[in-house]
Parts: C-alpha cells; sequence; structure tokens
C-alpha cells in the first residue's frame, strides 16, 4: 500500500513522496496500521474538464479517487495521476501549491478525509 504525500518544502514549494503506512499483524483479521484520528469525511464529484489553478490544501487531509482519473501537478511540471485506488495524502498548507485537473472522459469520485490536529 502506497500513499503519495505532498508537502510544502524549505524552498516554499510542494514536493511529493511515496510513503507506505506501517503494518502490524492483527489476529485473524490480517494487518492494520495504528488508527489515525480524522474530524469527518466529504464525498466530491468533479467533471473532467475540473481544473484548479495554483492552490494549496485546505487542511491536511487524505483524498482517496474511488472512481475517474485526475491528477495534481507540481512546480517543474511533475504530475502524480490520481488513479481510482489512488491515496493522497495533501499536506501543502503554505507555498505555491499545487494544480489539481480532471482527466479522461468520466466524473471523478473522491473522498475528502480531514485529519484531527495532533
Amino acid at each position: 500500500m502506497v500513499v503519495t504525500r505532498i508537502f510544502t518544502g524549505p524552498d516554499g514549494q510542494t514536493h511529493a513522496e511515496n510513503i507506505e503506512p506501517k503494518l502490524t499483524a492483527s489476529g485473524g483479521s490480517g494487518e492494520l496500521s495504528e488508527m489515525v484520528k480524522v474530524t469527518g469525511l466529504q464525498f466530491r464529484r468533479q467533471s473532467p474538464n475540473y481544473f484548479q489553478d495554483w492552490h494549496t490544501a485546505p487542511r491536511r487531509q487524505y483524498v482517496i479517487t474511488l472512481s475517474g482519473r485526475g491528477e495534481v501537478e507540481l512546480v517543474g511540471g511533475k504530475k502524480i495521476p490520481l488513479d481510482p485506488g489512488h491515496i493522497l495524502l495533501a499536506e501543502d498548507l503554505t507555498g505555491k501549491g499545487h494544480i489539481s485537473r480532471g482527466v479522461g472522459t468520466e466524473d471523478r469520485i473522491s473522498l475528502f478525509i480531514p485529519l484531527a490536529e495532533q
């Protein structure tokens, strides 16, 4: 399981890294990560022609693509595909941020899961 984390670096730009949550055996129910404290859950539908120019994440949150496709673009042109099943951890709360856009011909359905302050 891979999570793409986007975050603001010391240069004020958004960077990306892939992280793997630590999982531990949990008896007969497979492997589990530590519990993550969240504040809620929000569904979103975006049209394939969705485009949002440079912006930062409104809060620390997971964004999970359920169906459809999108992408996040970083400074320098690096594009992160947001395909079904992709887990994004958005933590670029300051700086220039990123561009978000729809890709393909179908609506993108995603979940926003804001993290509790820790």
